[in-house]
């Protein structure tokens, strides 16, 4: 009988796919990374990748990249503490990618470490859509739950809201503080200690 070949592990990804998650943004709608990020994880100069870009324009249209406003950009800025302009910084606007963006990276970024981040990244979107989906689907499951049983369980909260809400006031009745006796009842003690 023919041996089976022992099942080949996944090569060792240069980038930790925690680390790229956490480098996805939503921005307009759309799950993007910064050319920054990207630069980062290629392992080059972010002006080196935006050259590389704009030599291939044509492979990037405004659904692949665009430029951040600058209130966009101002907002990252704030968030995650990127340098700013008079401290040596970036001097114009960020460029973002998309998903599709960032696969045409690789055919422009021609090097093993670029094919081999892009791999990780396209794993990263794939694993975020997945979490979006399930999250959907779980606020599906939980809008048909609670129109099925919205009847009974509106007997249930009324119940509840009776017992939670106040009692109603009642007038205050003006009583004296302390022990009251009788005119009959001082007549006896005090004749039984006489005695």
């Amino acid at each position: 009988m023919p041996r089976k070949p022992a099942p080949q592990s996944e090569p060792q990804l240069p980038v930790p796919l925690a680390m790229i998650e956490r480098k996805i943004y939503l921005l307009r709608g759309q799950k993007v990374m910064l050319d920054s990020d990207l630069a980062e994880l290629y392992g080059v100069e972010t002006k080196a990748l935006n050259r590389a870009v704009k030599r291939n324009g044509t492979r990037f249209p405004a659904d692949f990249m665009f430029q951040l406003t600058a209130a966009e950009a101002e907002s990252l800025r704030c968030q995650f503490g990127t340098s700013n302009d008079s401290r040596g910084g970036r001097r114009y606007l960020p460029y973002v990618f998309t998903e599709q963006g960032v696969a045409m990276l690789s055919s422009v970024l021609n090097s093993e470490r670029a094919i081999q981040v892009n791999i990780a990244i396209m794993r990263a979107f794939v694993k975020l859509r997945e979490l979006l989906a399930t999250n959907q689907e779980l606020a599906e499951k939980l809008a048909v739950l609670e129109q099925r049983y919205d009847a009974q369980l509106q007997l249930v909260f009324q119940a509840l809201n009776l017992l939670m809400s106040p009692a109603p006031e009642t007038p205050p009745v003006n009583r004296r503080i302390g022990f009251r006796a009788d005119k009959e009842s001082t007549k006896n003690k005090s004749s039984n200690r006489k005695r």
